[in-house]
């Protein structure tokens, strides 16, 4: 059974097949990278037409890729939230009108639960139950995952998403956007002690909150630049690995504490965050003395892409819409989900 997934949630458009038998078959995977930066951030508008775009000839070449027909297909998955309206309303009207066409089921995905499956998609993947981090520039949950469409929220962000403070920071600092691959590139040549940075809500809880860790980050870069002074790259690289330092310790402290709540010792971590060096560094060396294993999806499938589509698509596919309605919900919350009525084999 092939499934192709189309994903288009935000700012990467992401198309890729995949068969239970060989896994991933072919992807692609575009970012509006470029189109964006310039405003620093996304714009729905845009982010949308450049969707429309380009899906349709990226389908053409992930199927050509995989020595594909559209006829090959069993299905067709897309993105249906969380995530802007627009976007999602390109790819689910694409994905509806062409399964329609071909006479084929079509199944909406859940963005975050996609994410969370990614690590399914590795060679030593994780079994259930275990705790997942998902951290994103929109997201920052810790959810216990008990097996697929049971979840538990543990603890979520109280206002930034981790991503979210990892980009305002780095704007603070003249970076490009999105901000946490060059804000992690600065930090490696500076000291993660040279400011001591609050650690919001470390002792308390599992909940997140990155709104004071961003304040403090702006005062420090004010009290340094003082009268219109420009910063010096050292102190620039200082801010940027002492925030680094802040965060990565929140996220893993909050980690170890769900594992240890919940008795479990698995931990998968996903979304873009996950592919932070420091973060993935620090839940090895603490996590391997708490005798937790963690599992992460490669770095290619850390961000949107649509091979998590496809593989969440086939475990949901006995849940293909019986009519044509697009499913667009820019906010869904991942405990709503509930398990398949069919049991998905070979997800233990």
């Amino acid at each position: 059974m092939k499934i192709l997934g189309i994903e288009t949630s935000c700012d990467e458009t992401g198309v890729a097949v995949y068969d239970p038998h060989g896994g991933i078959v072919a992807e692609g995977l575009y970012s509006q990278l470029d189109l964006h930066a310039r405003f620093g951030g996304v714009v729905p508008e845009l982010a949308s037409r450049d969707h429309i775009a380009k899906l349709t000839p990226m389908i053409r070449g992930v199927l050509a890729d995989g020595g594909m027909e559209l006829s090959d297909l069993d299905g067709i998955a897309y993105t249906a939230g969380p995530g802007l309206v627009g976007a999602l309303m390109v790819g689910g009207s694409l994905a509806t009108g062409l399964a329609m066409g071909l006479g084929k089921p079509v199944i909406p995905v859940h963005h975050m639960e996609a994410h969370l499956l990614a690590a399914m998609l590795e060679d030593e993947p994780p079994s259930f139950p275990f705790v997942a981090l998902l951290v994103s520039g929109g997201h920052s949950l810790l959810v216990e995952t008990r097996g697929l469409g049971d979840y538990a929220i543990l603890g979520e962000t109280l206002d930034d998403a981790a991503g979210e403070a990892f980009d305002k920071v780095a704007r603070l600092l003249s970076l490009p956007y999105p901000g946490g691959p060059p804000l992690a590139a600065l930090a490696e040549h500076g000291d993660p002690e040279a400011f001591r940075f609050p650690r919001p809500m470390l002792r308390k809880g599992l909940n997140f909150s990155f709104s004071g860790l961003k304040t403090a980050v702006r005062l420090a870069l004010e009290r340094a630049a003082g009268n219109g002074g420009r910063l010096s790259e050292q102190l620039r690289a200082d801010v940027a690995a002492s925030f680094q330092a802040a965060a990565v310790d929140t996220l893993v402290e909050k980690c170890l504490r769900a594992c240890d709540e919940t008795g479990l010792d698995r931990l998968v971590i996903a979304g873009g965050v996950g592919a932070n060096i420091k973060l993935r560094q620090q839940l090895k060396a603490r996590g391997g003395k708490q005798g937790i294993t963690v599992h992460y999806p490669r770095q290619s499938l850390c961000t949107d892409n649509g091979a998590m589509i496809a593989l969440t698509g086939w475990h949901r596919r006995h849940e293909a819409a019986e009519s044509p309605a697009i499913v667009a919900r820019p906010r869904w919350p991942l405990d709503e989900l509930r398990p398949p009525p069919v049991s998905a084999a070979g997800l233990n």
